[in-house]
């Protein structure tokens, strides 16, 4: 299924049902009183979390939404049923915002966590309820209120443990590959990685998730590029691992593009547990490259070889286990 992040839906809550104006007429009782049921409350919209899901290409085929409206109350004193409730799946992750105000709503982050997003409209009362000593018999009732009616702008920023970030063809995919066995597209060309890859890495008592995010360029910050996906999905994840191409002219220069983008783009990121690796070490070797004192891990890998994977992942898997 093709990957989208962003999708604008309508959604209204059903309408609530009417009340009655009803007498009552039975054998033996020429004069019964009013007995007009109320009208039900119309169903309300919810988005709701699916663990499942990963795009919202769903939300982009079928844009509008409505709840099932309340039905019309009945005699004897009989309320009409409630409109059925309408449940929209979306991906863990989602935002939700106001499209005309853009006014947040609300987030799902978790699987079957839901989230109102339109509420029903009231059911009327029925004649009963206006029954008073100076009015009998009282031919009155109220209709039932409309449903609430909005537009709303829904992002999806992915959940992920481990996102790992680079520069286009640093290797993401290929190391995503050998960290989880996941198989995204491969090619030795920029931008292979178009949208968001998933990967799963487990072990006996964990499984952690793993992102490889599309490659930032610079000025990413300001939609360079396919910089915004990038950006958008690393806010989540709980770990960056940057992706230094060993053979790059300047790898040192690379990975201050990296930080620099996300510093940019939103600064609290970059206080995220952060870890490094070099990659590509079957090309260049890592001492004809002077590599400082990081405040943070380092490690140099083959991808494509698979040299220092291990070491790696015994790193990552050691830092979720432990809370970083």
């Amino acid at each position: 299924m093709k990957f989208v992040d962003e999708a604008i839906i309508s959604v209204k809550g059903g309408q609530g049902g009417d009340g009655c104006i009803s007498f009552r007429r039975e054998r033996f009782i020429p004069k019964g009183g009013p007995n007009g049921g109320d009208g039900g409350d119309g169903g309300s919209c919810y988005l709701i979390g699916k663990a499942n899901l990963q795009t919202l290409a769903d939300l982009t085929y079928h844009k509008e939404y409505k709840a099932e409206k309340g039905e019309h109350g009945k005699g004897k004193n009989r309320s009409g049923k409630r409109g059925q409730d309408l449940y929209i799946p979306v991906p863990l992750g989602t935002d939700v915002y106001d499209a005309l105000t853009n006014e947040y709503l609300g987030s799902i982050l978790k699987d079957k966590e839901v989230l109102l997003v339109a509420k029903g409209g009231r059911g009327g009362r029925g004649n009963t309820h206006f029954k008073s000593p100076t009015n009998q018999s009282p031919r009155i009732r109220e209709k039932g209120k409309e449903g609430e009616e909005r537009q709303l702008k829904i992002i999806l920023r992915l959940i992920a443990d481990i996102g790992i970030v680079g520069l286009p063809n640093a290797g993401k995919s290929t190391l995503l590959s050998q960290l989880t066995k996941a198989e995204p597209k491969v090619a030795p060309y920029p931008f292979t990685t178009l949208t968001p890859n998933l990967g799963v890495l487990k072990s006996e008592d964990l499984i952690i998730t793993v992102a490889d995010m599309p490659g930032i360029v610079k000025d990413a910050h300001k939609g360079k590029g396919l910089g915004l996906l990038f950006l958008r999905h690393i806010e989540r994840t709980k770990i960056l691992l940057y992706l230094i191409d060993i053979t790059s002219p300047e790898p040192l220069k690379d990975f201050k593009t990296l930080q620099e983008e996300i510093r940019s783009y939103k600064p609290e990121i970059l206080n995220k547990k952060q870890l490094v690796a070099f990659n590509k070490i079957d090309l260049r070797s890592p001492q004809c490259v002077p590599i400082p004192n990081f405040p943070f891990p380092i490690f140099f890998i083959s991808a494509l070889k698979g040299d220092g994977i291990e070491e790696l992942r015994k790193k990552l898997m050691t830092l979720i286990k432990n809370g970083f």
